[in-house]
């Protein structure tokens, strides 16, 4: 149960992101990271997980990090605005600066090596907060600022290529998440290229996928893949659904996560970025090779379950609602385009 404090912890957590995005200045901007980063603090701190502790302090050490070099630049830039300098040289050289620390923030790479380590120490709530919520001033903050550039178009070939690459050995679902959202990351910042309304489409999409496997694996207590064979035997449409949804996260069609990918190829395409969308679709192709790999395995081995390693479900609200989502995801993209064919 979510106790008074972890509420109040939870509103102004929202409330420091709403000031960062609505704010018409970069200090106010500053101030809306810094209540949003404090608020988050006290929400991730678990005595009954060890490794919570320390991925709260690497959380605050990166975020102070960045928050730092953020106001620093944000300063710089006002000093310098009118000074004898280039003022093109000026205005790109703090628009890098601010970009890196809003990248640092949202863990994309090559700034992301604080995000799978911190990712592991979380329960699946706070897990859920970090991927799409955490992302959410960040994201807007770079799309006012965002330009395609060597420096933009690097960041994005990164991030598919690391969120690719990064979770092929993993064993832990947590690091697999946040090295997938890594690779999402990469396309999110891509589809800023495209226009405003792509991005935020992806994000949402995004973020409901996330929602609906994060409900599975919180309401079965699933941390390791291992546990993914063990767990659910008796329910195969349960398993299903996990898996299914696992797929549609990696973006195989005609599941929905495909839809902003799709749409993101289509439009780069019409944008003459050809080197980067092939990269771009390589890399997902990675990501979806170890999603398959994970599903294959579990769906053809049969393996023995005890009596006592079977997790009965104690909330049936949480099936209910993860069967909701599994299913929206699994036919979103087919309801989609008869949708927009009707029309």
């Amino acid at each position: 149960m979510m106790n008074i404090s972890h509420f109040l912890f939870l509103i102004t957590l929202m409330g420091g992101t709403l000031i960062s995005i609505s704010a018409n200045s970069w200090f106010s901007t500053w101030m809306g990271l810094e209540i949003n980063l404090l608020s988050f603090i006290p929400l991730m701190t678990n005595s009954k997980n060890t490794l919570s502790t320390e991925a709260t302090l690497k959380y605050f050490l990166i975020q102070a990090l960045a928050s730092i070099t953020f106001l620093f630049s944000t300063t710089l830039m006002q000093i310098y605005s009118n000074s004898s300098i280039s003022p093109t040289f000026i205005n790109n050289l703090f628009i890098t600066l601010i970009s890196s620390t809003l990248l640092m923030k949202m863990g994309a790479a090559p700034f992301h090596f604080w995000f799978p380590g911190t990712m592991e120490g979380l329960s699946w709530k706070n897990c859920f907060i970090l991927m799409t919520w955490q992302k959410i001033a960040p994201l807007v903050l770079l799309s006012y600022l965002i330009k395609m550039n060597s420096f933009t178009t690097m960041i994005v070939i990164l991030s598919v290529m690391i969120g690719s690459l990064g979770g092929l050995n993993q064993t832990s679902l947590r690091k697999l998440l946040a090295y997938s959202s890594i690779n999402h990351l990469g396309w999110m910042i891509a589809a800023m290229f495209c226009g405003e309304n792509l991005w935020e489409l992806y994000f949402i999409i995004y973020s409901f996928l996330t929602l609906a496997m994060i409900c599975m694996f919180s309401t079965s207590q699933i941390f390791h893949i291992n546990q993914n064979f063990m767990i659910y035997n008796k329910s195969q449409s349960f398993k299903l659904f996990l898996f299914l949804t696992l797929l549609s996260l990696g973006g195989l069609p005609p599941f929905l996560g495909f839809l902003p990918k799709w749409m993101v190829i289509q439009t780069l395409t019409s944008l003459y970025t050809l080197p980067m969308c092939t990269i771009m679709v390589m890399m997902t192709l990675i990501t979806l090779f170890y999603y398959i790999r994970l599903s294959f395995t579990a769906f053809l081995l049969n393996y023995t379950q005890m009596k006592w390693n079977y997790i009965t479900p104690s909330n049936n609200m949480m099936i209910t609602l993860s069967s909701i989502l599994a299913s929206i995801s699994l036919l979103g993209l087919p309801t989609y385009i008869m949708f927009f064919n009707f029309l």
